[in-house]
């Protein structure tokens, strides 16, 4: 079983708002996300929520997923990730960790970095956009109890980058997939670009 885990707990500070719930095309940045990661081909999903939770919970009405709560999002995007992996069910042979404030995302990576996974049996696979490593990034159940510890802001980096024999990178002729933190990369990024 390969489950998802969509981290959706941050402060959101440098944007100034909730912006995991500001418009887009419609819906709810957050629902695009999620939507993307289960189309993709997760067998169950996990959403890390945090002090939004109950808005976060509203903007998925509807939707097939779970919820974890990280109690300490100041604590950053690491303990997020602990906190999803740590909800995980047993029988989670591997988990695929995206971000919330992600709404446009080919639906080529997913199923291929699924597809990877099985066929390198390498226990950490990633894309990488033009030569730029980025996210969703998929950890075998191996790498569990390393992603459980994390803390701090870097988020799963460090595993990642701990031993490179073990990571399989996938390369997509795609640019990085954008995520939201300012005001200024929303109204640049969101379709049409029109001030809010």
């Amino acid at each position: 079983m390969i489950c998802g885990v969509v981290l959706a707990a941050g402060l959101s500070r440098r944007m100034g708002r909730a912006k995991l719930l500001l418009d887009w095309d419609g819906r709810p940045v957050i629902r695009l996300a999620v939507e993307q990661v289960r189309a993709g081909g997760v067998d169950e999903l996990i959403v890390v929520i945090g002090s939004e939770g109950e808005a976060i919970r509203n903007a998925l009405a509807g939707l097939p997923v779970r919820f974890a709560r990280n109690p300490k999002p100041e604590a950053g995007q690491g303990s997020s990730i602990a906190c999803g992996v740590e909800a995980l069910p047993a029988e989670a042979t591997a988990v695929l960790i995206a971000l919330g404030d992600q709404p446009v995302l080919s639906p080529e990576v997913i199923p291929r970095i699924l597809q990877t996974f099985w066929q390198t049996n390498k226990p950490i696979v990633a894309p990488v956009y033009r030569g730029v490593q980025g996210n969703p990034v998929l950890f075998a159940s191996s790498m569990f109890a390393e992603l459980r510890v994390l803390t701090g802001d870097r988020g799963a980096r460090a595993v990642v980058e701990k031993d490179p024999e073990r990571v399989a990178r996938i390369a997509f002729d795609l640019p990085v997939p954008p995520d939201l933190d300012t005001p200024e990369e929303y109204t640049r990024l969101r379709p049409g670009g029109n001030p809010v």
